[in-house]
């Protein structure tokens, strides 16, 4: 069984945490969320994980006296939770040293554009719609990608396409983009718990499934 680790910030709903928890309840991840960590002590989140029963902690990014500690503490409490992978759904810091010492390519992320394109640092949230709506393409999308050391950029596991409407608002096309994530990001992770991920440089090749 996977133990896995949610790390978020910011206010949002907790809506992926809450398709994660359903998806380990029902069986399809082999798995359970083992410890949710957020940097936002008012996000909604941790209330949702704590009403599951599963352990939810603030920890306070301004706490800490220099640049590492933060990400210190990341890895020890997921370390001390026994987490096998961590799950940003909503993170909005780049991850430091130690959590990339930690956890090489067991940490995903889930990013509402198809990555490369739309990425990047400030490319979060609303930010990324109103984006795309502005440079007129006719497609966007979700991205599920493991975790290095810049922002959007590590190895694509999987991504799904949405069609940019005419009449598309930055909130239409959010929340098309968000109904697929809610099916990319658990196939994502039920992958890596079923050990059928493969990086072989910027590529992830998926195992078939064994009979």
């Amino acid at each position: 069984m996977l133990r896995i680790g949610i790390l978020l910030s910011g206010r949002g709903r907790g809506t992926n945490l809450q398709t994660i928890l359903h998806a380990c309840a029902s069986g399809f991840i082999p798995g359970e969320v083992a410890l949710v960590l957020s940097t936002t002590a008012s996000a909604p989140a941790l209330e949702l994980a704590r009403a599951a029963g599963v352990p939810a902690r603030f920890v306070d990014p301004e706490g800490a006296d220099d640049p590492a500690a933060l990400d210190r503490e990341l890895a020890l409490r997921f370390g001390d939770a026994g987490v096998g992978l961590v799950a940003l759904t909503g993170y909005l810091r780049l991850l430091g040293p130690e959590m990339l010492r930690r956890y090489p390519m067991r940490m995903m992320n889930i990013h509402p554009s198809l990555l490369p394109a739309f990425g990047g640092r400030g490319f979060y949230g609303h930010h990324v719609h109103e984006a795309v709506l502005e440079s007129g393409t006719r497609f966007s999308g979700a991205t599920v990608q493991f975790v290095d050391h810049e922002y959007d950029h590590g190895p694509i596991i999987l991504q799904s396409v949405v069609p940019v409407l005419d009449d598309d608002t930055p909130l239409d096309l959010a929340a098309r983009v968000l109904e697929q994530e809610h099916t990319l990001y658990p196939e994502a992770i039920r992958l890596f718990a079923q050990d059928r991920l493969r990086v072989e440089g910027r590529r992830v090749r998926i195992l078939p499934e064994a009979r």
